[in-house]
């Protein structure tokens, strides 16, 4: 299993679940309003006057062999607007109860 952590642009939020749920991945946690500012481009996400936009974040823990299938529709999700900005991250779930 794979936990799979996704932050993106709030505008993301239907097309990111559409793109869970064509991969099967059923159980995740999401946090609404999540700030931050990416590390080589895209606009900051910090919800002021000067940028207003905000980000969310979806966690997941999925099967293996679901993970890169995942990862290239969000991929394309993020190429086809880039300064909006999605980003995933991929970690090894050891254990779980």
């Amino acid at each position: 299993m794979k936990s799979v952590l996704i932050i993106f642009d709030q505008s993301f939020y239907d097309r990111v679940l559409a793109i869970l749920d064509r991969n099967n991945c059923r159980g995740f946690s999401y946090v609404e309003e999540v700030k931050g500012r990416g590390s080589k481009t895209g606009d900051p996400h910090f919800g002021s006057h000067a940028w207003p936009s905000m980000c969310s974040s979806i966690i997941a823990v999925v099967e293996d062999e679901r993970v890169d299938n995942l990862l290239e529709m969000l991929h394309r999700l993020d190429k086809a607007t880039e300064q909006l900005g999605l980003r995933a991250f991929v970690w090894n779930v050891e254990k779980s109860i």
